[in-house]
C-alpha cells in the first residue's frame, strides 16, 4: 500500500506541475512586420525584446515581410497570429485593430500665389512625391480620382494633358528645390504629422519656398470621402503644428489618411488580445526610448463600446476589454480548466479511495485465508502420528506466522484479524508440540 500511494501522490504531483505550467507559459504570438525599411519593424522588434526583459506572459516572434499587402496576407491566410496592416492597401477578412500604430494625413504642399490653388487646379500639373513612398501612390490616385484627374507616374517629361497630373518622383532633399523652382507645381505628402520626419519635411518645403510663401491644404470635404471610402479616416492637423511665422498650418487643416495597424486574427481570444494590448501601451514609453515611433501609437478612437464593435474598420473585443478596463479575470479565463481539473481531481481521488478499499479488502482475505489454515492445520495435526509430517506442519505454521507478521508490520491491516490469527498461531503450535510428544512415545 505504501509503494501505491506513493505512486499515486507522485502522478498528482506531475499533473498538478504540468497545469500550472502551461497556466503560467508565456504565450508566443507571431507577428508580421512591414513594410520593409519602414517604422514598424523596428518598433515591433523593440517590443519584442521588452516582452523578454520584462518577463511578459506575451513573447513576439518577428515574421518579416517586404510590404504591408504581404503582411495582411500573412495574417488571413492564418501564417501569423498578428499583423501589421495599412486597410487602404490590403485588408485582411479576418484582421482585428488592437492598435493604431501611426496614423498618416495626406496634405498638399503649394507656393503661395502659384499656379496651384487646390486639388481642383492640379489637372495639367507635376505632382511632387518621394520615390521610396510607393505604397502611398493608390491613396493619392484614389483622390485625384474624385476630381476626375488621373495619377500619370510616366508622364512628367512629356506634357500632361488637362484630365491627367503626372507623377514627379523625388527624394527627400529634392523636393523643396523643385517645388521652389517650379519643376514641380505642387508636393504631395502622405506622413505622419507629428513625427519627426514629417517637421523635417514640411521644413525643408518650406524654406526653399522662401519669404514663408509655403501653403499647407488638406482634402476638401474631407468627411464625405471618408463617408465613401471606409478604409481610410478623417485627421485633424492642428494649426501651428509645423512652427513658423506666421505658422504652418495657419489653422486646424482637415484632410483625410490612412494608417499603420497592429492586426490580430479574429481567433485569437478576448483574453490574450487583451494582454498583447496592455502590453503595447503600459510599456510604450520603455519602448519609445529605443523607437520614438512608440510615441505615435493610438488606440482606435471611438465613443462607445457599440462604436467600437461595429467599426467599418473593426476592433478586437479583446482590445476593447482592455480600453475599457473589462479584461478577464484568473478565474474567468481558466473557468473552464478550473472546472476540468476539479472533475479529474475527484475522479483521483475515488480511484484513489477505491484503490485503498480494494487493498484492504485484499490484506483482510489474506490473513483470513492464512488464520482458517492454521485452524485446519490444528485439526489436521491431532490425526497426524509421523514425526515428519509434523515437523513439515510445524514449518508451514512458522511461515504463516512470519507472513502475518510482515503485512501487520507494513501495511495497515484490521488489528482484531491479526488478534485471531496470533491465537491460531498459537494454538496450531500447542496442538503440533502435544502431537510430537505423543509420537516420540
Amino acid at each position: 500500500m505504501r509503494r501505491e500511494s506513493w505512486l499515486l501522490l507522485v502522478t498528482l504531483a506531475f499533473v498538478a506541475a504540468a497545469i500550472a505550467f502551461w497556466l503560467t507559459r508565456a504565450t508566443v504570438l507571431t507577428v508580421g512586420v512591414a513594410p520593409s525599411g519602414g517604422t514598424e519593424p523596428a518598433l515591433l522588434r523593440a517590443y519584442a525584446e521588452t516582452s523578454v526583459t520584462r518577463r511578459s506572459g506575451i513573447r513576439l516572434e518577428i515574421v518579416r515581410f517586404d510590404g504591408v499587402r504581404e503582411s495582411a496576407e500573412a495574417l488571413a491566410a492564418g501564417k501569423v497570429d498578428l499583423a501589421v496592416v495599412r486597410p487602404d492597401i490590403a485588408m485582411p477578412p479576418n484582421g482585428l485593430t488592437l492598435a493604431v500604430l501611426r496614423e498618416l494625413a495626406v496634405i498638399l504642399a503649394i507656393k503661395e500665389g502659384g499656379p496651384v490653388r487646390g486639388f481642383s487646379d492640379l489637372g495639367g500639373r507635376r505632382l511632387g512625391m518621394l520615390a521610396e513612398r510607393i505604397s502611398d501612390r493608390p491613396l493619392v490616385a484614389a483622390l485625384l480620382e474624385r476630381y476626375g484627374l488621373e495619377l500619370r507616374p510616366d508622364a512628367a517629361s512629356a506634357a500632361v494633358p488637362e484630365e491627367a497630373v503626372a507623377l514627379v518622383p523625388l527624394a527627400e532633399e529634392e523636393l523643396g528645390p523643385a517645388l521652389a523652382a517650379g519643376r514641380v507645381d505642387a508636393a504631395m505628402l502622405v506622413t505622419t504629422p507629428a513625427s519627426p520626419g514629417a517637421r523635417r519635411l514640411v521644413k525643408l518645403l518650406d524654406e526653399a519656398a522662401g519669404d514663408r510663401s509655403l501653403l499647407l491644404l488638406g482634402i476638401p470635404d474631407a468627411a464625405a470621402v471618408v463617408a465613401t471610402s471606409p478604409k481610410l479616416q478623417a485627421v485633424t492637423v492642428p494649426a501651428g503644428l509645423f512652427g513658423g511665422d506666421p505658422r504652418l498650418p495657419e489653422e486646424d487643416l482637415s484632410t483625410v489618411g490612412s494608417s499603420y495597424r497592429l492586426m490580430a486574427r479574429a481567433s485569437l481570444s478576448r483574453s490574450v488580445a487583451a494582454e498583447v494590448t496592455q502590453h503595447i501601451f503600459e510599456h510604450r514609453a520603455d519602448v519609445a526610448a529605443r523607437a520614438p515611433a512608440a510615441d505615435d501609437i493610438t488606440f482606435p478612437a471611438y465613443d462607445t463600446t457599440a462604436v467600437a464593435t461595429t467599426a467599418r474598420l473593426p476592433n478586437h473585443p479583446g482590445a476593447i476589454d482592455y480600453f475599457e478596463r473589462e479584461q478577464e479575470s484568473f478565474i474567468e479565463r481558466y473557468e473552464s480548466w478550473i472546472y476540468l481539473v476539479a472533475i479529474f481531481g475527484g475522479g483521483l481521488g475515488s480511484a484513489f479511495a477505491w484503490l485503498r478499499q480494494t487493498l484492504f479488502r485484499i490484506r483482510r482475505e489474506r490473513i483470513q485465508v492464512a488464520t482458517a489454515r492454521l485452524l485446519a492445520i490444528r485439526s489436521e495435526a491431532t490425526r497426524v502420528s509421523d514425526p515428519e509430517r509434523l515437523r513439515s506442519i510445524a514449518d508451514e505454521v512458522d511461515s504463516i506466522a512470519a507472513n502475518i507478521a510482515r503485512q501487520a508490520l507494513n501495511r495497515r491491516a484490521d488489528w482484531r484479524l491479526v488478534e485471531a490469527a496470533s491465537i491460531a498461531i498459537d494454538a496450531a503450535r500447542s496442538t503440533l508440540a502435544r502431537a510430537l510428544a505423543a509420537a516420540r512415545r
